[in-house]
């Protein structure tokens, strides 16, 4: 087991250090599990109002409009569950290692980034060189 790692209440990674330092991982280990929490507590907040709101509604367009609102927020929670795995996956990345560090070139990617998306797989570079690519590939 390792050793807790001490975090200042106010520290935000810099350049000037070793990138992906044990102070930098134990920052993004936190950020992400944090991250990860809110959606939970969002998910079953949301989970326990549609079984309440789960009655019989008379008016044909009050119950569409229901229906409408219910169908959006399964498509948000989707979304939502999709986002959990990506943050598994930078979560176990930590774990390895090979967290902070670009899948398609090996090399860092910037902490700026890292701190906007830590669910972050590509440098910026490549994030852009793969969005070209797809777009290039969409257009035929």
């Amino acid at each position: 087991m390792k050793a807790e790692v001490f975090l200042p209440e106010d520290y935000r990674p810099a350049d000037s250090e070793p990138f992906m330092n044990e102070r930098q991982v134990e920052y993004f280990r936190r950020k992400l599990l944090d991250w990860k929490n809110s959606i939970l507590d969002d998910t079953n907040t949301t989970i326990e109002g549609m079984q309440d709101a789960t009655r019989n509604i008379p008016d044909i367009a009050d119950r569409a409009s229901e229906e409408t609102d219910r169908a959006l927020e399964l498509r948000t929670r989707d979304r939502q569950r999709k986002l959990i795995a990506k943050i598994d996956s930078a979560l176990r990345r930590i774990e390895e290692g090979e967290y902070g560090y670009c899948e398609a070139t090996g090399e860092p990617i910037s902490l700026k980034r890292l701190d906007a998306r830590p669910i972050a797989t590509l440098s910026l570079e490549a994030q852009e060189r793969h969005e070209r690519r797809e777009k290039v590939h969409r257009d035929d």
